[in-house]
């Protein structure tokens, strides 16, 4: 079992989340909700994943707050 971390957004223009695993390309979706966008990034990765392991070009950290005044 892989466990990977994808960054989600809500775009403003259609509503949709949309997700992207950082430094997995092509590991992207989008879904009317959470559980749809999970089940659609779930689908993506494991095909990707059906040519093989990886090359990650990042690996995701966390966030951060910056305070700007």
């Amino acid at each position: 079992m892989r466990v990977f971390t994808a960054v989600i957004e809500k775009c403003p223009d259609t509503g949709l989340y949309v997700g992207f695993v950082p430094g997995f390309s092509g590991a992207h979706s989008q879904g009317k909700t959470l559980d749809e966008l999970n089940i659609n990034l779930k689908e993506v990765i494991e095909m990707l994943l059906e040519d093989g392991e990886p090359d990650l070009e990042g690996e995701f950290v966390g966030v951060q707050n910056v305070v700007v005044a």
